[in-house]
């Protein structure tokens, strides 16, 4: 069975934060600039890199970062922004100014830029890994001009006399006098005097606050967004003519089909649920009839900005996206450190029959969400309960799943900081480094000298865990949870976890036991119950289980009925978890 387009194996997502990946300063300080606290490169991020990437089990490697963004950081020919619209030094990746160029920053030859992204697309496709980039639909800087296709910059023919027009880029304020610019919180925008644009979060105002996506510009995909889904249906149909396509349809396909040239291989969408679903169709069937295999996933949320009726990430994989964010699966496993949730409430967001059985991208950690092993976040438990929690998320679907850089080593987000601040998150918008990966990359080396016994180990972990990802019953079988049968078994209301990967074709069965607890080691017994049995078709007879993650004895001769009676015995240290292939 081919669950993925043109490729049977499982999506393995490895987010690459290039500034932060390749920066090899140590130290800095906060809002300290490029010079003071360093930046990764594309050339950085070497062959041997990659090599070592793609030993982990990798798949996909996602290029955070890349397009030219708002930045104070000033180049020849590239002015830094205005920094009323700059968050931090160094600037939002998602404040885009040019969708057609690369970030300065990150070349060691800022005139040879592309260039040298282009060739760390073909060191990446040489071990065997997609690349990836950012498609940020949504929105753009409000200082957005495209010096690489300045006639493909957005907003020249717009009518600005109107909120909405169909083929206008932007939604424009109403008047608030002649002379009036847009009142951000760093400062006046002058070039929006007169001429106000709605920001990035649907927010019409001429005075956006602070937790606002105040330095973006919302763009227009030929509806008016406060109408939501209804609006939609006016939109064109799969196979309109290019006539009736509005203007920001073609202008994102030149864009799709520009870094498609170069040799991207797919792109995560960015927010994607605040874009009408008629594009999204009609745009990643495009991208296809270049590249059949082009790799699509959304950022998209159940919130009050979709545009959607209904759940939203069953309409994103309906129109085509090889996953959507699970965001349900990783708050309820927060919820389990941080609000006392019972682990016995996970197994709803492992239902095979859900779109996100298969459709769901895992992950613990990502750009914009907590670093799990800060003390701020995960009860302060993070640092212990990793590996569990990596298995927990990743061993109970088939869907693809993300693992973001820093995360292998148990990054903290101790690094400088600046507009983020200390809030457990790698800021985005600042130049900082990795303290814990430094160990790792050493000083561009990639060789892993300076890690930790701790970090090594985590590091071997994931790597362990994300190759094992390719096992028939982890990427292809279904999932039956445990934990109903053992409420009353000795440890389970404690935080253990356990359930069963089962895939039939060719009678693959696993068994896999979490310990989700940070403080109890635990030692009990699995009750597999007799409709489980039935359900990996185990018939009448002895079995063993062979440890296939962790270091461990077998388990041997065990017969059916010991196994539903007496249980699997088991034992786990705070934070670990078992895979067991039961044979």
């Amino acid at each position: 069975m081919v669950l993925f387009r043109n490729n049977t194996m499982r999506p393995v997502i490895y987010q690459l934060f290039v500034r932060h990946f390749s920066n090899f300063t140590t130290g800095g300080t906060p809002w300290g600039d490029k010079e003071t606290n360093g930046c990764g490169s594309f050339n950085g991020v070497t062959d041997t890199a990659l090599e070592q990437i793609a030993r982990m089990g990798v798949t996909h490697v996602w290029f955070t970062g890349v397009l030219r963004h708002a930045t104070q950081t000033a180049y020849e020919g590239l002015p830094a922004d205005p920094p009323c619209i700059v968050k931090g030094k160094a600037g939002s990746p998602y404040a885009v100014t040019d969708y057609f160029d690369v970030d300065p920053d990150l070349a060691e030859n800022p005139e040879k830029r592309l260039d040298e992204f282009a060739a760390l697309l073909v060191r990446c496709r040489r071990w065997g890994m997609i690349p990836l980039i950012d498609f940020v639909p949504n929105h753009v800087s409000r200082n957005y001009h495209s010096t690489v296709r300045p006639e493909h910059s957005f907003g020249a023919h717009d009518d600005r006399r109107c909120f909405f027009s169909r083929d206008n880029a932007f939604y424009y304020l109403e008047p608030h006098g002649t002379d009036t610019p847009m009142q951000l919180p760093g400062g006046e925008f002058l070039p929006e005097r007169g001429q106000g644009r709605v920001t990035g979060n649907n927010v019409a105002s001429w005075t956006p606050g602070a937790y606002d996506w105040y330095e973006t510009a919302k763009l227009n995909y030929g509806t008016d967004y406060r109408h939501g889904n209804h609006a939609a249906a006016m939109l064109p149909s799969l196979l309109a003519p290019e006539y009736a396509l509005p203007r920001t349809w073609q202008l994102m396909n030149e864009v799709l089909a520009y870094w498609q040239d170069m040799g991207v291989g797919g792109f995560r969408c960015d927010m994607a649920h605040m874009v009408p679903l008629p594009f999204w169709r009609w745009i990643i069937a495009h991208a296809r009839l270049r590249d059949r295999a082009a790799f699509f996933i959304a950022e998209g949320y159940d919130d009050h900005m979709k545009l959607v009726e209904g759940p939203v990430h069953e309409a994103l994989l309906s129109v085509g996206f090889d996953g959507v964010y699970d965001s349900g699966a990783y708050d309820s496993l927060r919820k389990v450190y941080e609000s006392g949730a019972s682990v016995h409430l996970l197994d709803k967001y492992h239902a095979p029959g859900s779109p996100l059985f298969r459709g769901g991208v895992r992950y613990i950690e990502n750009h914009d969400e907590p670093r799990i092993a800060s003390p701020l976040y995960w009860g302060g438990a993070g640092s212990i309960v990793c590996p569990a929690v990596m298995v927990a998320q990743y061993a109970t679907t088939a869907g693809p799943v993300l693992v973001y850089n820093g995360q292998e080593t148990a990054e903290c987000a101790d690094g400088p900081g600046g507009y983020g601040g200390d809030n457990g998150r790698t800021s985005i918008f600042d130049y900082t480094n990795l303290p814990h990966f430094l160990h790792w990359t050493n000083g561009g080396r990639y060789d892993g000298a300076l890690l930790t016994p701790e970090e090594k180990e985590l590091r071997r972990f994931t790597s362990h865990l994300l190759t094992l990802l390719q096992h028939p019953a982890l990427s292809k079988g279904d999932f039956y949870g445990l934990n109903w049968a053992n409420m009353q078994t000795p440890g389970f209301r404690n935080g253990v976890y356990a359930f069963l990967r089962h895939y039939r074709k060719t009678k693959s069965t696993l068994l896999v036991v979490c310990n989700l607890s940070a403080e109890k080691a635990m030692e009990t017994r699995i009750h597999i119950p007799q409709n489980a049995m039935d359900w990996a078709a185990m018939k009448p007879g002895s079995y063993c289980f062979v440890p296939l993650l962790e270091t461990a004895s077998a388990i041997v001769g065990i017969d059916s009925e010991e196994v539903q009676t007496a249980g699997v015995p088991v034992s786990l240290p705070p934070g670990r978890a078992h895979i067991f292939e039961w044979c």
